[in-house]
């Protein structure tokens, strides 16, 4: 399968991003329309378009996104005061980019989650 999204085109260096983190497994860059001071996703480079797609051999992906944002909050010296990480699915879920990934939102108090608009 030929990932077609704007996260594919990013990880084949088709589209210009401002990445702050890359292995063989996932890529990170800012987020173009931050949410909040910083605001990193994570992107695995395997094509998975939701969280509903995942398939049981691939569930250690969800966590190294995870591993790899609280090691970036913490090199970047924000984990003391604290961060949130997001993953949307779906429409109703906030998913407007479909290729899984994690969002990193850090930099200010971020209040509370989870009120329907």
């Amino acid at each position: 399968m030929t990932d077609t999204t704007i996260f594919g085109k990013i990880i084949r260096r088709e589209l210009p991003a401002d990445i702050v983190y890359e292995d063989e497994e996932l890529i990170a860059f800012n987020d173009i329309a931050p949410q909040a001071p910083v605001h990193v996703l994570f992107v695995p480079k395997t094509p998975i378009a939701t969280l509903n797609d995942l398939q049981p051999d691939q569930a250690a992906i969800v966590g190294k996104l995870a591993h790899a944002a609280a090691a970036y909050a913490q090199r970047k010296g924000f984990a003391e005061d604290g961060y949130r990480i997001v993953m949307n699915c779906n429409g109703h879920g906030g998913q407007t980019v479909f290729q899984l990934h994690l969002h990193l939102l850090a930099g200010a108090p971020l209040g509370r989650f989870g009120t329907p608009r």
